[in-house]
């Protein structure tokens, strides 16, 4: 904390100093005899704390704080026990009386240190989050890729282009190709969003079908399809998805 002292008396203003050396956190940065001379200083130096006698030639420690549109914290020093009740009602921190006593110091810094770290914190521009860990981009999948299937101690090096369907089985997706069901710790939001759309279609919220294997098509209730394909199963394809079906293998 930045500290300027003002008091008439440089007798009192030494014995001030003297006193803050034993507080590291405080650094005196200027001093003022009077008034006048405060206010330039206030100006120039913007100190954290004002250390303020009340009684000065000229105009008061009162009257000095009433004509500043703006003021650090305050912490009176006078001979006067009188003025301690109106030191108050300016907001001063404290109200030591002369001699200063050390621990009447001690204790009067202590608040000003807690008036500092909150006026501090307050201004303090709120830390920039740390930057986003940007999410992996992952790349689109073609049929003739070959992925990585585990389940348990067995694995498979799969081409896409065998995969007939991806079929959700409780909090897993089955997998269809050859004899093999091995099932994987994946959504299929998270295949649909990897596998290529012009040969994975998405035919209801159970099933990616791999359009390659389709056997047969059929009308099916309310105008939606059932499809079949090579080496099973038959597949249901919503409403919906029917019409998307349509419109995206018509001419």
């Amino acid at each position: 904390m930045n500290a300027l002292l003002v008091d008439d008396s440089r007798l009192a203003r030494t014995e001030l100093r003297h006193l803050l050396q034993a507080f590291p956190e405080v650094t005196i940065v200027g001093e003022a005899r009077h008034a006048e001379e405060a206010r330039h200083q206030l100006r120039g130096l913007q100190p954290d704390l004002l250390f303020l006698d009340i009684h000065m030639p000229g105009e008061t420690g009162f009257e000095l704080l009433a004509s500043l549109e703006a003021a650090p914290h305050v912490i009176f020093t006078t001979a006067y026990d009188e003025y301690a009740l109106r030191a108050f009602e300016v907001n001063a921190l404290d109200y030591l009386l002369k001699p200063i006593q050390e621990n009447r110091l001690a204790a009067a810094l202590a608040k000003a240190r807690s008036k500092y770290a909150a006026t501090a914190s307050a201004g303090a521009p709120a830390p920039e989050p740390p930057p986003a860990t940007p999410e992996p981009v992952l790349t689109p999948l073609t049929e003739q890729d070959q992925v990585f299937v585990k389940e348990g101690e067995r694995c498979w090096f799969v081409r896409l282009a065998d995969i007939r369907l991806f079929e959700i089985n409780g909090s897993y997706t089955q997998i269809y190709f050859e004899q093999h069901r091995p099932l994987i710790p994946r959504t299929l939001q998270h295949l649909e969003q990897r596998l290529d759309p012009r040969v994975f279609f998405r035919a209801n919220r159970q099933q990616i079908i791999n359009l390659q294997w389709v056997e047969t098509i059929e009308p099916w209730f309310s105008n939606s399809l059932k499809i079949r394909l090579r080496g099973g199963p038959e597949v249901e394809v919503s409403r919906q998805q029917s019409v998307r079906f349509r419109e995206m293998l018509s001419l």
